[in-house]
């Protein structure tokens, strides 16, 4: 996210979110650890536009984010979809009560994706660590990383790294 908390600008784009190759392999090594990524409409649109598509003479470490996240288990949380790809589940309805059950099933680490999808979850305690990367840049204005919320959500700091281009802070609920 910028610094002042958006995850795109006005315009919906996220060009100026552009990783180093450190925070790159750092979040392809964290995918692998991922059983199950939950996605909102936007972000699953966004990804599978590029990531199944990786050009051959891109740097390793995308042609190897890209294999990771074509064969990682997704669900894709929308109402105007009519289908999803690469590993991809649809669910049209209730993401609240959906990641319920997940949670419920599963005994590894789930990733959500996508502002308005953590926003609908969010509220219901179903979010249990926040990993945030704050980006050197501000925005002025876009989609908020959090949505407005009636109750405070505590959370305890565990972790900070620093990259060339980010800083991370893994937060977990109290």
């Amino acid at each position: 996210m910028s610094l002042d908390g958006y995850i795109n600008d006005r315009d919906g784009s996220i060009d100026w979110s552009n990783p180093d190759d450190e925070l790159h392999q750092f979040h392809n090594d964290r995918y692998r650890d991922i059983e199950i990524s939950l996605h909102g409409r936007r972000l699953y649109e966004l990804m599978a536009d590029y990531w199944p598509h990786v050009p051959e003479d891109a740097p390793p470490i995308q042609r190897e984010f890209g294999r990771l996240w074509t064969e990682k288990p997704k669900v894709v949380f929308s109402r105007t979809l009519t289908e999803v790809h690469w590993n991809s589940t649809l669910v049209g309805e209730n993401a609240v009560e959906q990641v319920r059950r997940l949670k419920a099933e599963g005994d590894g680490v789930m990733e959500v994706g996508g502002a308005t999808l953590a926003a609908s979850l969010i509220p219901h305690g179903l979010i249990d660590e926040y990993q945030v990367f704050v980006l050197p840049v501000v925005l002025g204005g876009g989609t908020p990383m959090f949505p407005l919320l009636d109750e405070r959500i505590p959370l305890r700091l565990a972790e900070t790294r620093h990259f060339d281009t980010a800083v991370m802070l893994r937060y977990v609920v109290d």
